[in-house]
């Protein structure tokens, strides 16, 4: 009879120890994590960029936008943005303008910077791009828009690629080393 219940007690304790890890692992309630918000950002505006020869005039237009899911790189990036370069008669010569615009692939913010990427998709007759670069080279372009009253915006450009050379990384862009001497840009960071 003691042999009886040693087996019993036994068997019991090897119950005890095997259920109550399980019961210890077993989730308490079944929560649904929150949904991440999604956040936009966006660009908008136009300007004269600051040039080193007086008499030419080279304008930046943009209107970007940019969806965010968590981290810092945007899930969706659209818009456009333009650059032109103006030069006077000069010589017997008419003045000119080129013209090159862009598809947005990437709009980047963070606090009173953005950085926008895109890929050339239309210029105007006779631009020097068509026979120096690649059609459809990328472009990259930053931005400094600080609060107003707190100095002019800046405005930095990679130029192109030259034909057979990588194209330029998407999102990337240098500096925005040049100022803003007319027009300007609103920025709207993640909200």
């Amino acid at each position: 009879m003691l042999k009886n219940a040693l087996r019993a007690a036994a068997l019991l304790a090897l119950v005890a120890a095997v259920a109550a890890p399980v019961a210890v692992a077993a989730p308490v309630s079944a929560e649904v994590p929150a949904p991440t918000p999604t956040l936009r950002s966006s660009l908008k505006g136009e300007g004269r960029m600051e040039y080193p020869v007086p008499d030419e005039e080279v304008r930046f237009s943009v209107d970007a936008r940019a969806t965010y899911g968590a981290g810092s790189v945007s899930t969706r990036s659209a818009g456009t943005f333009r650059l032109s370069h103006s030069y006077p008669a000069k010589g017997g010569e008419p003045a000119k303008t080129f013209w090159g615009e862009f598809k947005v692939d990437c709009l980047r913010t963070g606090g009173p910077t953005a950085t926008v990427t895109g890929t050339l998709v239309r210029t105007s007759p006779g631009h020097p791009w068509q026979d120096l670069l690649d059609p459809h080279f990328r472009m990259g372009v930053s931005f400094l828009v600080p609060p107003k009253g707190r100095g002019p915006s800046r405005i930095g450009l990679s130029g192109g690629t030259l034909k057979g050379e990588p194209l330029l990384t998407k999102c990337m862009a240098p500096a925005a080393d040049a100022r803003i001497v007319e027009g300007g840009f609103a920025l709207r960071d993640r909200r």
